[in-house]
């Protein structure tokens, strides 16, 4: 169903493109909380996404891919607004962890409180790995890292979190 809606978007069907963004947009939106905190900052990397993601949807080679290929625009659109602010504002990202972790729905405050715990170059894999369901291959596309990086920053990850649970 999905790889049809790809397909039918790629030759211009518009509600085909919502509908996959309506798919997706619970997932885009956990990927993107990972990285910016502030809702204001993920409603335009979002909003950037998509439009993005509607602007270049022809040049995607694999409509198998589309999810990984998604992502990974959200992605580097929450790294370039990160960007922008560290130039802009001399903030390090667990004061800005800190500062908006009251925006947290309820019900994830602890996922995203075990995240917190973890080296800034981890959460973004134990969010893809255990939030959305990647697997590491996928995950190495998105992030742009070789595939052994991503498991031994989930084995580091695992043993952090077993660390501070346990002691």
């Amino acid at each position: 169903m999905e790889l049809l809606l790809v397909k039918r978007a790629q030759r211009g069907d518009t509600e085909a493109f919502i509908r996959l963004m309506d798919r997706h947009r619970l997932s885009l939106y956990k990927v993107a909380k990972s990285y910016l905190k502030n809702e204001e900052d993920i409603a335009d990397v979002m909003q950037d996404t998509i439009l993005s993601a509607y602007e270049h949807l022809k040049d995607l080679k694999q409509a198998a891919y589309y999810k990984t290929w998604i992502t990974r625009i959200l992605i580097n659109r929450c790294i370039d607004l990160l960007n922008e602010q560290r130039r802009s504002i001399p903030a390090s990202l667990d004061e800005i962890l800190e500062e908006h972790s009251r925006d947290y729905p309820a019900d994830d405050q602890g996922f995203y409180d075990l995240l917190s715990e973890l080296p800034e170059e981890i959460r973004p894999i134990f969010l893809l790995y255990y939030g959305e369901g990647f697997r590491t291959r996928e995950i190495a596309e998105i992030l742009d890292l070789n595939e052994n990086t991503v498991k031994s920053r989930l084995k580091r990850g695992r043993q952090k979190l077993k660390r501070s649970i346990c002691c």
